[in-house]
């Protein structure tokens, strides 16, 4: 439950759709990256409008009653139309998100090809004024609403990192990437 889900929408023929998708911060603007075959994000990227959402599942906010439980969250919708970008400027911002997910790991890989270049479609959302909304609720249950004798309160959530597990075809004794290593250990 705890964790995000950044999903994109927009609509497609007339109709909603959303996908979950990976995302870094770039400046002041969002990278994303898909199947240059996906139909919705070839659609996005030639400039139908969408809009972007992050949210943070926080605590569970337990009240006397239901109508005052609630959830504490954190939460991000950016919205605009995306534009896609150039091979060079593609190459960069596949790195970029990668290090976003998992620093240093770009310095670790070999260098992106042509044909997966070429096979992934990547594109940005800008953060403009007036295209952006964050909301935050972090508090307690709202005061008592019946005779003050039931327990009212937060139940934290949080999401934390295992330990790796190597793919099928590594051999055990292959070393674990530091960048991995720092991902598992909650160091940035």
């Amino acid at each position: 439950m705890a964790g995000h889900g950044p999903t994109l929408a927009t609509v497609v023929d007339g109709m909603p759709w959303a996908v979950p998708m990976l995302y870094a911060r770039d400046g002041d603007r969002i990278l994303l990256h898909g199947s240059t075959g996906a139909g919705a994000l070839r659609q996005v990227a030639a400039g139908a409008p969408a809009a972007l959402c992050v949210a943070m599942l926080d605590g569970i906010v337990v009240a006397d009653n239901l109508f005052n439980s609630s959830a504490n969250y954190r939460s991000a919708v950016v919205r605009g139309h995306l534009t896609a970008l150039s091979p060079d400027e593609s190459a960069n911002a596949l790195t970029a998100l990668s290090d976003a997910l998992i620093p240093g790991r770009g310095a670790e890989v070999r260098t992106h090809t042509k044909k997966e270049l070429a096979a992934t479609l990547t594109i940005a959302l800008p953060i403009a004024a007036g295209q952006w909304t964050v909301k935050v609720r972090d508090a307690p249950p709202s005061g008592p609403g019946g005779d003050h004798g039931e327990w009212a309160g937060v139940v934290p959530l949080r999401t934390v990192t295992g330990a790796p597990i190597p793919a099928p075809w590594v051999d055990e004794l292959t070393p674990v990437p530091a960048s991995v290593r720092r991902l598992a250990h909650g160091a940035p």
